[in-house]
């Protein structure tokens, strides 16, 4: 009974956005609400536990959120000048072999724009791309669908894996290596299966090749630590390569100033965290901006015991919303210069970053107050204890699926990893194994969930006239994502022990 009971408010959650397909703005407190009241009639609940639980999940969602906004803020303003779309045009100036180009857009180029700002933008953006290119609507969905999904952990400009280590308290240099790999092995598998849903499996060799680029790239910045621009820059260096591969004999492409406006200002966003990231004395000196909450021990009426310790640190001026603010800021101020955007263009950007983050915001902070408050009354960890002792030592092999089980259901690989980061966490303890292995394959899942989700595959066939007709989709993408689950669920096997 108690291990109903500790699941009950995932189990919420998931029937909310599943059955009535509530958003997670509205089944998230909803969630939160009845693991209040489970935790405190079941699990010994009391004041201070709820204090100090709340507190630190309030202090994680500001510190993921101060990500988010910048990010989708960013985006908007270039997008305003036309940049998203002139970068697109690009490439159809550029690769003269129609399947290359098919491939590109649904794999490189949309996981490059998951990079910058997820919530189901690159299949709305590329869906429409590929159907003007001859590619049946249903198809189109389905291959941007399984094609981005391998960049979803690191995009958004990190504030996945952002959220994902705060979560977890796990330091996030350690964990890159081994989920940069799982990744990187997804974006191999989920490029071989975008190009067999364009009907172009002879293009397998070219695959090989731009995944080894983009697996590679991502996983040197990832473990460098410029985790924000991991999945841009993997995105980048796989479009980059296929125009390199296919470029039109003697074309020469011609910059529009939309497209050398976007380059410059994501170009220079690039420059600026990679010289946080790998100048030491900048980095020593801007990290000395800091702020951290230390948390008293708590327990609670059952004689459940949380430790004292520290909460989420802010570091201002490291953080990555900060360096991605001051980008968008002065892009916005150098548009407006060169007259590349209208003077009420910021306003129109805001507006569309509100629509976006607003609803997110709400998600995220009872996400991850009810994950904090599962995790501090014990709950996540009989849950744990539960899967652990029924899976055995076979259980990395489930942990892709139980992240792509949260993402199918919330449509988030974010709430994803809140629900289920620390359960991972603790199964990997109690079976003695490496906890980052799990955690890894937890947010691979999650992002491979993508591709299944109901909510991301919506919004695309809302972009090319599917309207109720996402369930075509599905039956597309549901084998691949369920054969790829499975291969990151053996590699992550492998890799526990090793």
């Amino acid at each position: 009974m108690q291990y109903l009971l500790a699941a009950l408010p995932i189990l919420v959650v998931l029937a909310l956005m599943l059955a009535l397909r509530w958003g997670g703005q509205r089944a998230g407190p909803a969630g939160w609400l009845a693991g209040l009241l489970v935790a405190a009639f079941a699990f010994g609940l009391n004041a201070d536990v709820l204090l100090v639980s709340q507190l630190k999940g309030l202090f994680l969602s500001l510190f993921v959120l101060a990500v988010l906004w910048p990010a989708l803020f960013l985006y908007n303003i270039v997008d305003q000048t036309g940049g998203i779309r002139a970068m697109a045009h690009a490439l159809e100036q550029t690769i003269s072999d129609r399947g290359a180009l098919l491939i590109v857009l649904a794999w490189a180029f949309s996981g490059m724009l998951e990079g910058l700002a997820g919530f189901g933008l690159p299949i709305a953006i590329v869906a429409p791309m590929l159907v003007g290119l001859g590619v049946a609507p249903v198809t189109a969905v389905a291959a941007v669908a399984v094609g981005h999904a391998w960049s979803v952990t690191f995009g958004d400009m990190g504030v996945i894996y952002q959220t994902l280590i705060a979560v977890v308290s796990i330091d996030g240099a350690r964990l890159a290596p081994i989920a940069a790999l799982l990744l990187g092995i997804a974006c191999l598998l989920c490029g071989l299966a975008a190009a067999r849903i364009l009907g172009q499996t002879n293009r397998a060799p070219q695959v090989i090749v731009l995944a080894a680029l983009m697996g590679g790239t991502q996983y040197a910045l990832a473990v460098a630590g410029i985790t924000p621009l991991a999945a841009f820059g993997a995105g980048l260096a796989g479009t980059i390569g296929g125009m390199v591969l296919t470029k039109r004999p003697g074309r020469f492409l011609k910059p529009s100033r939309s497209l050398v406006a976007a380059l410059v200002t994501y170009g220079s966003l690039a420059a600026l965290m990679s010289a946080i990231a790998v100048i030491d004395p900048v980095r020593v000196a801007l990290n000395q901006f800091m702020w951290q909450m230390q948390f008293p021990q708590i327990v609670t009426a059952n004689g459940f015991v949380t430790p004292a310790g520290a909460g989420q640190a802010f570091r201002f001026l490291t953080h990555p919303g900060a360096s991605i603010l001051l980008i968008a800021c002065v892009s916005y101020l150098l548009y407006r210069h060169l007259n590349y955007s209208t003077a009420g263009s910021w306003r129109a950007a805001a507006s569309a970053t509100w629509r976006s983050a607003a609803p997110a915001s709400v998600g995220i902070l009872a996400m991850v107050g009810l994950a904090a408050l599962m995790d501090h009354s014990g709950m996540t960890l009989l849950l744990a204890e539960a899967m652990s002792r029924t899976m055995g030592a076979a259980f990395p092999i489930a942990s892709p699926y139980v992240g792509m089980l949260g993402a199918f259901a919330t449509g988030s690989n974010n709430n994803s990893n809140v629900l289920f980061g620390s359960l991972q966490k603790n199964a990997a303890l109690l079976l003695a194994l490496d906890p980052r292995v799990l955690i890894a394959a937890q947010t691979t899942g999650g992002s491979l969930g993508s591709m299944i989700a109901p909510a991301k595959i919506i919004v695309g066939c809302s972009t090319v006239d599917l309207r109720g007709r996402d369930g075509e989709v599905l039956r597309v993408t549901l084998p691949y994502g369920l054969l790829i689950g499975l291969a990151m669920g053996v590699i992550a096997l492998v890799i526990s022990r090793m």
